[in-house]
């Protein structure tokens, strides 16, 4: 912003967050910081300028945001090796085991390889799981672990809300993306006013984009009634 009063560059900045075309939003708000300006303004300690900048950043969020399909629903990434539905937990050929919760979950190396990098380091690097043939997985339920290895056999899975979160924080762990998607996605159609802060905590704890891109623009679409709950703190100011 090329004026010298901060003010009228406020004013500015905000009149052309409602007027200006997505194309011209990378000049306008980040080379010539329109958007530290509005930013500022939202973590403001007046409650009229906070919400005058939400309106906009909500305006600019959601035109991005047309731009790109990344909170469109995931498609299912293009296979590498996909044994098959029929394979999941099946001893025909299994050359791994997985203890989980004291049970024995069947695998195949060749389809883990093929399915994530952390796989592939735990398989092809230093270490002790590479010669392996009962590995443990402490920390991850059953069911959990059953859908994770089902996604990774088929590239495809069913993601019910009452286990999105504990699935996202196991395919971040394995370092599978299309899971994290659709674990993303599935969690996104919850959000409401009561538990967008945790979303957004969630999203950040395990680097998922395109929750923490929803949970922005729903924090900035409802900033006004957020703003007016009694001791809350807007995650992003």
């Amino acid at each position: 912003m090329r004026i010298s009063e901060k003010p009228v560059q406020r004013r500015v900045a905000l009149a052309l967050a409602h007027l200006c075309s997505p194309e011209d939003q990378r000049t306008i708000f980040i080379e010539n910081n329109g958007l530290e300006l509005l930013l500022g303004l939202l973590g403001s300690a007046s409650p009229k300028q906070q919400f005058d900048a939400a309106v906009p950043l909500y305006k600019l969020a959601n035109k991005a945001m047309t731009l790109s399909p990344i909170d469109a629903a995931p498609p299912s990434p293009t296979p590498q090796v996909y044994l098959g539905e029929q394979y999941v937990n099946n001893a025909t050929l299994s050359d791994v085991t997985f203890l989980v919760e004291g049970r024995r979950f069947y695998a195949h190396r060749i389809c883990l390889l093929a399915s994530s990098d952390a796989f592939r380091a735990m398989f092809d690097g230093g270490y002790r799981e590479k010669d392996a043939r009962d590995i443990e997985i402490p920390n991850i339920r059953w069911e959990v672990f059953e859908l994770m290895m089902r996604f990774i056999y088929t590239g495809s899975v069913d993601v019910t809300l009452d286990i999105a979160q504990d699935l996202l924080r196991a395919a971040d762990q394995y370092l599978l993306e299309g899971l994290k998607r659709l674990c993303e996605y599935a969690i996104a159609q919850d959000i409401s006013l009561e538990n967008v802060s945790s979303m957004y905590e969630l999203s950040e704890a395990f680097n998922a984009i395109s929750l923490r891109h929803t949970c922005i623009l729903f924090i900035l679409e409802q900033f006004d009634k957020l703003n007016a709950r009694p001791g809350y703190v807007v995650p992003l100011c």
